[in-house]
């Protein structure tokens, strides 16, 4: 659909930063720093924006534009204190913790999240969401990070979307063991709204299945760079 490319051209700019999640990922500095700081602020969003980008921006302040020092030394125990007062919405201070927990294990180990994958032979979306949800799985985080890859793991696909699509004034393009051919579109209800409006899917579920499904029609349209495809997805809604 030329109509598709013509939106995900004008969406996908420097200005499409300024009320997105991505943005966060733009304000430190290092290619360790905007990892660990895009992989927690990709597990805050969702509901609403006005509330979850303060607590995004709680993090930066707390660590001085230095997420990656901050999991690491375990420094986010001084600033979240473990007990069961809401952080946001379904998370707690004490899951709060025990995510970050997690994730310091895994970095203390592997260094980053980018080296645990592709020192475990990670190539494609699919494995890296498989990758990603299985560790924190056993690490008993099943809110903040889905259990396993059945849903949609809309928030898992954008990040990854964020690591991987280079040569684009809103990803960064960290990662390049990964074929951005293979990443799935993150899957929501506005997205899937959005997809159904336009004729691309007919379906109910914002599931992995329905994601792959979109993924695929976007393929059509964007062979080399299927998540390209998800400004336009935006476009269409802010068109509307």
């Amino acid at each position: 659909m030329e109509r598709l490319k013509e939106l995900a051209e004008k969406y996908e700019t420097r200005d499409f930063l300024n009320g997105d999640p991505s943005w966060f990922m733009h304000q430190v500095e290092g290619k360790l720093n905007q990892e660990t700081f895009a992989f927690i602020a990709s597990c805050l969003s969702y509901g609403s924006r006005k509330q979850f980008f303060p607590k995004i921006q709680y993090i930066l302040d707390c660590s001085e534009g230095n997420v990656y020092k901050w999991v690491k030394e375990g420094r986010f125990e001084d600033n979240i204190p473990d007990n069961e007062t809401c952080y946001y919405r379904l998370y707690t201070n004490s899951l709060m913790n025990k995510f970050l927990r997690a994730y310091r294990e895994l970095i203390l180990e592997y260094n980053s999240l980018s080296e645990y994958l592709s020192l475990n032979s990670v190539k494609t979306g699919i494995e890296a969401i498989e990758m990603i949800t299985s560790y924190f799985s056993s690490h008993g985080i099943e809110v903040i990070v889905p259990k396993d890859s059945k849903s949609s793991c809309k928030r898992v696909c954008m990040f990854l979307r964020w690591m991987v699509r280079d040569n684009s004034p809103v990803d960064l393009g960290l990662w390049d063991f990964i074929d951005k051919r293979t990443l799935i579109m993150p899957m929501d209800t506005h997205v899937l709204q959005e997809a159904c409006a336009m004729g691309l899917l007919n379906t109910k579920s914002t599931s992995m299945s329905s994601a792959f499904r979109l993924t695929a029609r976007m393929k059509d349209i964007f062979p080399d760079d299927p998540l390209k495809g998800d400004f336009a997805l935006f476009g269409y809604g802010v068109n509307k």
